[in-house]
């Protein structure tokens, strides 16, 4: 085993480290608070090859392996994680989809534009009554021949209002169930979808997160990605592969205010020193670095696996489980470090804090995982 990043590795740390320090960090608080959407970060992120990490360099990505997108995500989240959603969703979701399922004519239309940040992805799975249950798609695709008729509702969609690409789940066959889902790919203009409200939430507020609508919506034959009766094997594969980012995102949400807290630590004083000094607040920053430390570990583990062409199912699934139950521990002790300033703004704790509590619940809430993790550890 070698624990040792590579050059290449620490080069883009602190590629992602820098943008994130310059680029993100002036202007998170008021972004958060006004719910703006980071569209200038973003298109600088798609000038650096942030948004198509993993991407073959002949679609305009850059080529990376997983364990650097992991390094960039832990190092983007550490500032803002409503950027680093954003950046999650257009590479682990939608790119890496499409380059491994789509077709070649797919892959020039969209995939080429995607890397680039030229333009954004979404990925559209749940629904109002298909959450965790995701077989329960009532989104419908009616094949009329060489194309498909698209009816339905999304929610809680991360970049609805500014996506121009849609990965959609849709039922075609009802008696067949899930194996009679398919994903569509739907383009921003097409005549009948409707963007709905933006949602007003708790974290990650600088991501646009929206409901949306489907009428009568004609999706051409030539944009469905893979066999009839895919897409569901299609969205579970590409969440699995998501987990890895979203484990990433919570990882870097816990090491951003582990690093304030331990900064904090060291320059107040009380009782004549340093609080970080005092046994109480000491024993809170050494109960944070083991469990961060073990959440990158994990996190690089299941990359790894990725990258090795090995099944990373049940790791992904227990890196997200464990990375963010360490992103909410972390972040409500770093609030309690800083006392009084970590309620106030300024201090970005409480904003960590808030920006925690999703990974917990998106791209397969805690409870998910459990069960992912289970039926794997049942079948060994």
């Amino acid at each position: 085993m070698n624990f040792e990043l590579t050059e290449e590795h620490l080069m883009i740390q602190q590629a992602a480290r820098d943008f994130a320090q310059n680029e993100l960090l002036p202007g998170v608080i008021e972004r958060d608070d006004k719910q703006q959407f980071p569209a200038e970060q973003v298109k600088k992120m798609g000038e650096l090859g942030f948004l198509g990490m993993m991407v073959d360099p002949k679609y305009n990505g850059a080529g990376l392996d997983t364990i650097s997108y992991v390094l960039a995500m832990e190092e983007i989240s550490k500032v803002d994680a409503s950027t680093s959603v954003i950046m999650s969703v257009n590479n682990s979701l939608v790119c890496w989809g499409l380059e491994k399922f789509g077709t070649e004519e797919q892959k020039e239309k969209y995939l080429k534009r995607l890397a680039t940040g030229e333009i954004i992805g979404a990925f559209c799975l749940s629904e109002p009554e298909a959450g965790s249950d995701a077989t329960s798609q009532k989104t419908t695709a009616i094949d009329m021949g060489d194309h498909y008729l698209l009816n339905g509702n999304k929610n809680w969609i991360t970049n609805g209002g500014s996506a121009s690409v849609y990965l959609v789940m849709a039922q075609t066959d009802v008696e067949k169930g899930h194996r009679g889902i398919n994903c569509l790919i739907v383009e921003r203009e097409m005549e009948g979808f409707t963007v709905g409200k933006k949602e007003d939430k708790m974290g990650i507020r600088g991501s646009d997160t929206h409901s949306l609508m489907f009428q009568d919506v004609k999706v051409p034959k030539e944009n469905r990605i893979g066999e009839e009766g895919f897409g569901f094997k299609f969205a579970m594969k590409v969440l699995s592969g998501g987990r890895i980012g979203i484990a990433s995102q919570a990882l870097g949400i816990a090491s951003g205010a582990y690093e304030l807290a331990v900064k904090y630590a060291k320059e107040r004083k009380t009782f004549g020193k340093e609080i970080g000094k005092h046994q109480g607040v000491g024993f809170k920053l050494a109960d944070m670095a083991t469990e961060i430390d073990a959440a990158r570990l994990m996190c690089l583990r299941a990359a790894w696996l990725k990258d090795n062409g090995m099944n990373f199912d049940k790791e992904s699934a227990m890196a997200k489980l464990y990375a963010s139950d360490v992103a909410m521990k972390t972040t409500v002790e770093a609030v309690q470090v800083h006392g009084g300033y970590g309620f106030v703004k300024e201090y970005h704790v409480e904003r960590l804090m808030r920006d925690a509590k999703i990974t917990q619940i998106y791209e397969g809430t805690s409870e998910i995982q459990k069960i992912v993790i289970s039926r794997a550890v049942l079948a060994d």
